[in-house]
């Protein structure tokens, strides 16, 4: 538990911290004592009166010296806020890579275990339910073994688009050609078509919510896919307000109309505040605590007022000689100290950084309780120190000797793709090349990675409006001067689809694809949900393409699915985390682009402090677990492995991430602490 003292550091404070230290030695509790004396910092925190304490970011007492009982009633353990009196629905949302799953899978499972009857739904396309829980997803509510009264869903994509085009094909009647059907189907075979299938799905759970549960919990993908998804109540409702003539990529409108009902029952369930609590889920980390809040933002404009913060993985040093443990729990307390005030008026609840990977019920259920104890300094592990790894320069020198090419750096959210693409961008660039350097995810990220301009890399990205925009215009100057007015008028109308921005993102992404004929072309995806929709959009139109051609100069068209299966012309970074779920999920997304004839070019394994040595009992425990899963890579997931370690100052910056193309190709271990920080 966190604890903070707040005041000049005079004999009343002094006297406040032995209470404390008191109290938690009486109630078996380990609680970390920080201290802030600046008087600014104070009032940042609303405090007018000293000595005050702080309990896990919220004031608890400001004047005068805390009884021992009061201070004891603090230091007890208790659930997290998010489980007392609970609304139904419980919608858990974040960046990559902060803990959703884990934390919505846990909060399901103590709901269940309390004796409520639990649906979990997964919203991610790149779900590890099924590795968590043991079974095998489906998407059908589906009981969870040794969990009584819980049951898991998961959205798949693919099932819900063909449920979705059954349902447009039936809507159609007995009275249509077989010339319609057929326009039809080719209609719904694009992405948005399984976009809009998948909240359709998720729609229904929010409005006719089965009735045999209690309880709803949500485990969505990472911030930018999620956001899009919560807007589509309004986008369609817009869209179809009068409009039940014509067709668009998800069929004829008279049959969306009939869903738009539906869409608005989803949209009102959201903005319940009595029925649905919106969970932010964050890290001690700058960048995650930034997507937080501007994510809090973004859903209360959409009408999700209802919110709470957690932040999960907070770490305490056991002990101040331990520099590399020290080094990760100042980063932490910094970006907490800096949370901007939007969530720090926020409901808070704070999780602990566990010793154990949270895969199995035992684990889950070990991940929210109040019982869990740090490891003991007698239970620390003998761990290894890796050394003599290929470090992110060697694998620009690689890069660099192809002259030119595409390099997409792929993984799940939150395992540093955006770091990693930026300085292999950066190693481009020392090494003569000229880069574009871009993004597909809707929650980029690289000019705050980047926050520096450098002579040689263009930097953009695809902007999902922008790229609406131009597509609209483009479609519109080439068919208005053969239409009349009304023609034009039903044309963009038509073209206001909200499908139209998958098509428009397609269009660019395959633009950038082409530019890497002749120069270096490094993408940073999407989280691997929405990137393997995007994958999904450039397979169909590669299959477009061929019906189109067969039997006429099918041999000159490339099509992007084609550049990407290209291995002189594409290279495939896979970035993932020395964590089993994390790594899982990456052997996952290697077998998606296998089967689309894509094959991934190298792994590289983030964040590892196996790279700098610590002796804290907490991070040696979960070392063992890094080593387990470096050994998993090395038998045969990856063909390449290169390494980057954990550093004391986030890569953020030309400097910073320049510095880790140089130098060596292979990351030394000495074990200093210079090793040591968050890779975001």
């Amino acid at each position: 538990m966190e604890v903070t003292v707040l005041g000049s550091g005079c004999s009343k404070c002094r006297a406040t911290i032995g209470i404390i230290e008191r109290a938690a030695k009486d109630l078996g509790v380990e609680v970390a004592i920080a201290k802030i004396e600046d008087r600014e910092a104070i009032e940042r925190h609303g405090v007018r009166s000293t000595p005050a304490v702080m309990i896990d970011g919220k004031v608890v007492h400001s004047g005068g010296l805390p009884a021992l009982q009061e201070v004891q009633a603090w230091l007890r353990p208790r659930p997290p806020g998010f489980l007392c009196k609970p609304t139904r629905h419980l919608f858990f949302t974040g960046k990559g890579g902060v803990g959703k799953t884990s934390l919505s899978t846990a909060a399901a499972l103590a709901l269940a275990d309390a004796g409520k009857r639990v649906l979990l739904v997964s919203t991610d396309a790149a779900s590890n339910l099924d590795e968590m829980l043991g079974i095998e997803l489906r998407n059908t509510p589906t009981a969870v073994p040794g969990a009584p009264g819980l049951s898991v869903l998961n959205i798949d994509p693919d099932t819900a688009a063909e449920a979705y085009r059954r349902r447009v094909l039936a809507q159609m009647g007995g009275g249509a050609s077989d010339s319609e059907l057929a326009t039809v189907r080719e209609q719904l075979s694009g992405a948005c078509t399984t976009e809009i299938a998948s909240f359709d799905e998720f729609a229904s759970l929010l409005s006719e919510g089965p009735e045999q549960f209690d309880h709803i919990v949500f485990d969505t993908a990472p911030t930018g896919h999620t956001l899009r998804l919560l807007s589509l109540p309004k986008a369609w409702s817009g869209f179809l307000d009068g409009n039940d003539r014509g067709a668009s990529c998800l069929g004829p409108h008279s049959g969306l109309k009939m869903q738009e009902t539906r869409f608005k029952a989803a949209l009102a369930a959201l903005s319940d505040p009595a029925g649905t609590t919106v969970i932010l889920v964050t890290r001690p980390d700058r960048g995650a605590i930034a997507e937080a809040a501007r994510t809090s933002e973004e859903l209360r404009a959409l009408g999700l007022s209802n919110q709470r913060l957690v932040i999960n993985g907070v770490f305490h040093a056991s002990g101040r000689d331990d520099a590399v443990a020290t080094a990760i729990e100042t980063l932490g307390r910094q970006a907490l100290d800096e949370m901007p005030e939007s969530l720090r008026a926020l409901p808070q609840d704070r999780v602990p950084l566990r010793a154990f990977d949270t895969v199995g019920l035992l684990a889950l259920r070990a991940l929210l309780s109040t019982e869990v104890h740090p490891a003991g300094r007698d239970e620390v592990p003998a761990v290894e120190r890796v050394d003599h790894l290929p470090g992110l320069a060697a694998l620009a020198d690689e890069l660099a000797a192809t002259g030119h090419g595409l390099i997409m750096v792929m993984g799940k959210g939150g395992v540093g793709k955006t770091t990693v693409a930026a300085a292999l961008a950066l190693g481009l660039i020392e090494r003569g090349k000229t880069v574009h350097l871009s993004t597909t995810d809707p929650a980029a990220h690289l000019a705050g990675t980047l926050a520096g301009e450098v002579a040689g890399l263009r930097v953009d990205r695809i902007d999902p409006k922008v790229e609406t925009q131009r597509y609209v215009e483009k479609i519109m100057a080439a068919k208005s001067s053969a239409l009349d007015a009304q023609e034009r008028a039903l044309l963009l109308e038509d073209l206001r689809s909200p499908c139209t921005e998958e098509v428009a993102v397609f269009h660019a992404f395959s633009r950038i694809v082409s530019e890497a004929r002749s120069a270096f072309v490094v993408l940073d995806t999407a989280p691997t949900g929405h990137s393997l929709l995007l994958m999904d959009a450039t397979g169909a139109y590669h299959r477009q393409m061929m019906r189109e051609f067969e039997g006429s100069n099918a041999a000159r068209v490339v099509t992007p699915l084609m550049r990407l299966q290209d291995a002189a012309y594409t290279r495939i970074i896979l970035v993932t985390l020395p964590e089993v779920t994390p790594v899982s999920q990456a052997a996952a997304l290697q077998d998606d682009l296998r089967r689309a004839g894509i094959e991934p070019y190298a792994w590289v394994l983030n964040k590892s402090v196996l790279a700098a040595g610590t002796q804290d009992p907490l991070l040696a425990a979960r070392l063992a677990g890094e080593r387990r899963q470096m050994a998993r890579m090395a038998g045969g997931l990856a063909k390449r492995t290169f390494l980057v370690p954990w550093l004391t100052r986030p890569p953020i910056g030309v400097e910073e991430l320049s510095n880790l193309v140089r130098g060596p190709s292979v990351v030394d271990a000495p074990g200093g602490v210079d090793q040591v920080a968050a890779l975001t």
